[in-house]
């Protein structure tokens, strides 16, 4: 039967969220139920409340998530009742082009859930990214579960499913950082700070952190950042390109997703060197570059879409270094709160409070 649980929707364009009572259906074929344990805030959700990615409103907000599975439906055999799981939004489907080729990372084809929640009305919701776990239990495509180690707090988890994979993914599986590269990270916000820890895994001897806040510039040191450059005082490329004896980094990734950000990006970088773009930019932006510095500084300039992640390779990885000792998810954790307080969380990261705060049920 189908249950009614407290969810956090976005009614409509920059209207504030409120508490409701969802209804969740049970799992048809392929999917399966998940009661939430903990969902981190994620900016992304701040740009579906904005209207920033689609009119289809009223969404069910929360996607960066970890919880046990309640049920499933029919044919779902790679999760169970009781498996502890985090949520992704690349349920790969295995038979298009890209799976078919051995890269399931880039799947074309990624699903979700066929039903839809509702309120109790009767009224469609949109759940964020094909998830919606701002939810005490939600509806997905049980390809859109991954299994973990269950000693992991969810509060850690869950912030795989999106930030810190993004970030991680964008220095280790998109910029194929190495040992003894040089990196430099412009935005420190999570998914920047996850691309410095990403790029301290992958041994990386020296990180060079870009931001205007100094704020986020000492945690990004404390991630594993060897310099910090405030861009608001100092000419980020000048300053880049002189902690790298004159030549630029191996690796720049964009974490910001601005024109002139990614500027500076491109021109911070070495010869031959890697741009990753993760920074996600707004429809209206447009890039502008000299087609022969293009041409001419050669190397490669790339955009990471989650990461470039296999959640089924990634996320049991990561959850294994961190209980080891070797990855710390928990600083990327700034607070705890519950679901009444997803509004004030938006305030928070609009103004630069918070790393991540992270809603736990």
């Amino acid at each position: 039967m189908a249950q009614e649980v407290r969810g956090v929707i976005a009614p409509g364009k920059d209207e504030p969220v409120r508490v409701e009572t969802i209804v969740v259906p049970d799992p048809g074929p392929g999917e399966a139920v998940v009661r939430i344990q903990a969902c981190g805030v994620c900016h992304t959700d701040l740009h579906y409340k904005q209207g920033g990615i689609s009119d289809d409103f009223p969404f069910l907000l929360g996607h960066e998530a970890a919880g046990v599975v309640e049920s499933v439906g029919e044919g779902v055999t790679d999760v169970a009742p009781g498996d502890f799981v985090i949520l992704n939004w690349r349920a790969v489907c295995g038979q298009c082009r890209a799976c078919l080729r051995g890269r399931p990372q880039y799947c074309f084809n990624t699903h979700n859930a066929k039903q839809r929640m509702t309120l109790t009305d009767g009224t469609e919701l949109s759940p964020a990214l094909g998830i919606g776990a701002f939810a005490e239990k939600t509806l997905v495509a049980a390809g859109q579960c991954t299994k973990v180690d269950p000693s992991v707090s969810p509060q850690v988890a869950g912030l795989l499913g999106c930030g810190v994979m993004a970030g991680i993914g964008a220095a280790i599986n998109t910029g194929n950082v190495g040992r003894g590269d040089t990196v430099a990270v412009i935005g420190c916000g999570g998914v920047g700070d996850a691309a410095i820890a990403g790029s301290n895994l992958a041994g990386a001897a020296r990180i060079i952190a870009v931001d205007i806040d100094d704020r986020k510039l000492e945690k990004a040191r404390t991630m594993g950042a060897t310099h910090t450059v405030n861009s608001r005082e100092t000419d980020a490329v000048e300053a880049i390109r002189e902690l790298t004896g004159g030549f630029g980094a191996d690796v720049v990734i964009e974490a910001v997703g601005r024109p002139e950000t990614y500027k500076q990006a491109f021109y911070a970088r070495d010869l031959a060197g890697t741009v990753v773009l993760v920074g996600v930019p707004t429809p209206e932006m447009k890039l502008e570059l000299p087609l022969l510095d293009v041409f001419g500084r050669g190397g490669a300039l790339k955009s990471s879409w989650y990461g470039d992640c296999l959640p089924s390779r990634d996320f049991p990885m990561l959850i294994d270094l961190h209980l080891q000792g070797r990855l710390d998810l928990e600083a990327f954790v700034t607070e705890t709160i519950e679901l009444t307080d997803v509004e004030k969380a938006f305030e928070r990261m609009h103004h630069g409070d918070v790393l991540r705060s992270v809603v736990v049920l």
